[in-house]
């Protein structure tokens, strides 16, 4: 597998993981998340592949999930990755995954961690 960057053009973490990569010579599928997110199978398969829980992947700042009115501490697994499917602004960015594994780019060289 091609490791692949989920990316948002418009944050400036997102933008500088993909710049350290490209330094590093790492050729990237880059997927703009928002445009293209991921289905709830992929969120899934992300979140094995970071080995942290749904609640750790949400953007809990974001308005979207300021109005959801989803509890964090007590949402199941299953409607936090509705939630991130349905409103894929509340993903963490960017995440770089290889076949093995991911890393949330904050900060930008914990994704260098993969290769």
């Amino acid at each position: 597998m091609k490791p692949r960057i989920y990316h948002n053009p418009r944050c400036s973490k997102s933008r500088a993981t993909i710049a350290l990569l490209k330094s590093r010579g790492v050729d990237m599928d880059v997927i703009e998340y928002l445009k293209t997110p991921p289905d709830a199978v992929a969120l899934t398969g992300l979140l094995e592949k970071l080995g942290i829980p749904a609640r750790d992947l949400v953007r809990k700042g974001e308005r979207a999930f300021k109005s959801s009115g989803v509890d964090i501490e007590t949402a199941s697994e299953t409607s936090l990755i509705e939630l991130m499917t349905a409103h894929p602004v509340l993903i963490q960015r960017p995440i770089v995954e290889t076949a093995e594994a991911a890393r949330i780019g904050r900060p930008p060289e914990q994704v260098l961690e993969l290769f």
